[in-house]
């Protein structure tokens, strides 16, 4: 690389093959960083490396086990401690960001209380990748740049050569991604109408819009329990859809997820992108990389120019 850039990456351990590809692009390696854990299941860390005054972008996704997140704050703690010039988390999924509300009595508002430690540890400037909720920004008093996959997943579905396609959102909470993605694609909206009696169970009511003969690519920024998504492609297949395409961005996939996809008969493929590494392979699943748009995120903020046109979606 002929540009001599004055910045390092590190990386936790919650996305390191992630983190990896990402710095391939830069040309340039993962700053080394040594991170245990006691037998008491304690984190520890130490940069092997100086990084006084260095422009410093930490890579650790936060979901589950909550130790990718306190590894991610005893990270940052470390860096300013080490006299960094700025530290930027680059957080390619914020986990905890369902619970952004307080939507009954008693109960957290975690994703504010997560922007609160990532704040109060140091963090100068986030760089996150589709927020469940889009008010989390405002979360934070910091900076908060936040990028959209679509660009990524959407190269992928073009590849497929659809024809009659419409998109379906699963639920209500999707509708406002689903729309730009039918917009994007010149596609109909379809809205399935679903309701969670409890935590983790949903139950599909209503397909708002015809799926008959479409090819139906049902857009969703995660899966977890893989229930609400599975029941969502088995209500348009029976509405009279030809084939069913999944678009998801972060790959939660917890408990049963991929056995439930991998046994509907109604999901044909599920294009997901790496921002969270898959605890196994499946035929159903493909990884689209998001390290490109990472790292082209990271060179533009180092160098204080908008990343704006990260978002515009190639036709």
């Amino acid at each position: 690389m002929s540009e001599v850039r004055h910045f390092k990456v590190a990386s936790g351990r919650s996305n390191i093959a992630l983190a990896k590809k990402v710095v391939e692009h830069q040309g340039i390696h993962l700053s080394e960083v040594t991170i245990r854990n006691f037998s008491d299941g304690e984190i520890w860390v130490k940069y092997e490396e100086n990084i006084r005054g260095v422009d410093l972008f930490l890579i650790q996704s936060t979901n589950a086990p909550a130790d990718n997140l306190l590894e991610l704050l005893i990270l940052i703690d470390a860096a300013k401690r080490a006299s960094v010039r700025r530290v930027t988390a680059v957080i390619p999924y914020f986990g905890y960001a369902r619970q952004d509300r307080k939507d009954q009595p008693r109960v957290s508002v975690t994703a504010k209380l997560e922007a609160n430690l990532l704040t109060r540890a140091g963090a100068d400037r986030i760089i996150t990748i589709d927020l469940h909720s889009s008010q989390i920004q405002g979360f934070f008093d910091i900076p908060l740049d936040h990028l959209y996959a679509s660009p990524v997943l959407l190269k992928a579905l073009k590849m497929l050569n659809l024809e009659t396609i419409a998109i379906a959102a699963p639920d209500v909470g999707g509708v406002k991604t689903a729309r730009s993605y039918a917009k994007r694609m010149d596609a109909e909206l379809i809205l399935v109408d679903k309701r969670r009696p409890t935590h983790n169970v949903a139950e599909i009511m209503n397909i708002i819009g015809s799926p008959k003969d479409k090819n139906i690519i049902v857009v969703d920024d995660l899966i977890d329990t893989g229930t609400t998504f599975v029941k969502c492609a088995e209500a348009l297949m029976d509405g009279g859809a030809k084939k069913i395409i999944g678009l998801c961005v972060h790959p939660v996939f917890s408990g049963e997820a991929l056995d439930k996809i991998e046994k509907s008969k109604a999901i044909e493929k599920i294009f997901v992108t790496d921002t969270i590494p898959l605890h196994r392979e499946s035929k159903k699943i493909e990884v689209i990389s998001v390290a490109e748009l990472l790292s082209e995120a990271i060179f533009r903020t180092h160098d204080n120019r908008s990343i704006s046109s990260l978002f515009e979606i190639e036709r």
